[in-house]
């Protein structure tokens, strides 16, 4: 009895000894998923690390002042010598630290600027346009959404949404030609004056128009799925797009779109702005240039780029395989 009980015990024992491997098999599988998970890319210190400038494209309806806004920052007059006054090509305009930081400071005179500068891409507006509005936006880290507060979404406004959209891309939006409003106040003696301080100075009237026109665009907004909101009310940038009233003519909100614009990129998007080694770069056209022959216009995103370099491109045929010449860069200017 004393070896059956023994032997009972043992199968006892044995049985007991077989449920926890039982209860172990799962974990033994769960353990085998994780292994064959992709590896996890290493985390970025992104407070030390080197960022790069964010790239960012301006987008709208044709004629809601997309090339006069980028024209007035620049002080120039692309605009008017463009056939009928509309962009017909991509154009991409840098704007270093030290002159986004003079406009920065009329609005935030204590913001920490990280980005070593901004650049801006131009995308026309006019409808036969569709096929370098999508190549402008492709290349954007953040995007400007241009909207006439006179005539509210129009079909290339709904059109970029949809790009931007599609690919995820996010983007403020340049409430302009706040100086068509009957009665707005100017003064060419203060142009670049931040939105707040322009307000300030606007008879009721005036706010009253205002806020009448922004609630019909913010209207319209929503039924397009947009959550919006005037960027110095809105108190979570993650889920509002921030709506900054802006005038090409007099440059009156424009301090307050670059801050935006910096202070996004910086803060909510700081891991996909960390400076890669790795070479990252975007052809936007191909064109020849008398005495220099054959050229592309690229944008450099990451990695570094020498003269001799070796580059394979597509062609229509076959890849082009060719050496860099020579390294041609736009005069940067500097806002005054």
């Amino acid at each position: 009895k004393k070896e059956e009980s023994e032997s009972e015990s043992g199968s006892e024992s044995e049985s007991e000894d077989e449920q926890p491997k039982a209860k172990a098999k799962p974990q033994i599988g769960k353990n085998q998923a994780i292994a064959h998970r992709k590896p996890q890319p290493p985390k970025v210190d992104t407070k030390n690390a080197k960022l790069r400038s964010p790239i960012c494209c301006i987008l709208g309806h044709v004629d809601t002042g997309k090339t006069k806004l980028l024209d007035k920052i620049r002080r120039t007059n692309v605009q008017e010598g463009e056939a009928g006054g509309i962009t017909q090509q991509i154009g991409a305009t840098f704007f270093p630290k030290e002159a986004l930081w003079e406009q920065i400071k009329k609005v935030d005179s204590s913001f920490d600027m990280r980005v070593p500068g901004l650049l801006i891409i131009d995308t026309p507006g006019h409808e036969s346009f569709n096929n370098l509005r999508a190549r402008g936006s492709s290349l954007c880290d953040i995007a400007i959404l241009v909207v006439d507060i006179m005539h509210g979404l129009e079909p290339q406004t709904i059109e970029s949404i949809g790009l931007l959209r599609a690919r995820k891309c996010p983007f403020v939006i340049a409430l302009n030609k706040v100086d068509r409003l009957y009665g707005w106040k100017e003064e060419k003696q203060r142009e670049y004056r931040p939105i707040l301080h322009s307000f300030a100075v606007q008879n009721d009237n005036v706010k009253s128009e205002f806020d009448n026109r922004w609630s019909e665009a913010q209207l319209q907004l929503a039924e397009q799925g947009l959550n919006v909101e005037l960027y110095y009310k809105n108190t979570d940038f993650r889920r509002n797009v921030s709506v900054i009233p802006t005038s090409a003519i007099t440059g009156e909100g424009l301090p307050d779109i670059l801050l935006m614009l910096t202070k996004l990129t910086q803060e909510v998007m700081t891991a996909a702005l960390v400076f890669q080694p790795k070479l990252q770069c975007t052809i936007l056209e191909v064109k020849d240039i008398q005495g220099l022959g054959t050229t592309i216009d690229v944008i450099l995103v990451n990695g570094t780029l020498r003269e001799n370099d070796t580059i394979v491109v597509c062609g229509m045929g076959e890849p082009i395989v060719t050496t860099v010449r020579a390294l041609l860069t736009p005069r940067e200017r500097v806002l005054l």
